[in-house]
């Protein structure tokens, strides 16, 4: 077997961490400084049943995330609606958002950002949603 290229990533060698306006969340920042990206950061996350983000959002940057498991709740702005595996979500930059785990067991998604959010707290603003 040959030695991994910078430029391949696997979760598992990927160090895990809590981040910043959630609960019950494991990240893996799987593109991002570390493979020379400078303008999109790609995570791996998982929330546990019942985890969530808390309102929030970030000025200057767009968010994606794409839920490959478990089903969520999610709030942007005003638009509320329902996440099944397999389906995209968008939140603008600036704008309010929340994600929370509905199904009882553990939602797995990929979060996109650009620019590079890194986890830098000048990057987020906290909100309250209904």
């Amino acid at each position: 077997m040959s030695e991994l290229s910078r430029f391949h990533i696997r979760p598992d060698d990927v160090a895990g961490f809590s981040p910043a306006n959630h609960l019950g969340t494991i990240n893996r920042r799987l593109i991002g400084p570390a493979v020379g990206a400078e303008k999109m950061e790609v995570l791996l996350g998982t929330l546990e049943a019942g985890g969530r983000a808390l309102p929030h959002a970030h000025p200057g940057m767009e968010q994606a995330c794409f839920l490959l498991r478990g089903t969520a709740s999610v709030e942007v702005g005003e638009d509320r609606f329902d996440m099944q595996p397999g389906e995209a979500c968008f939140f603008p930059a600036g704008v309010p958002h929340l994600f929370t785990v509905t199904s009882a067991e553990p939602a797995s998604l990929l979060v996109i950002y650009s620019p590079p959010y890194g986890e830098d707290p000048s990057k987020v603003t906290r909100h309250g949603l209904a």
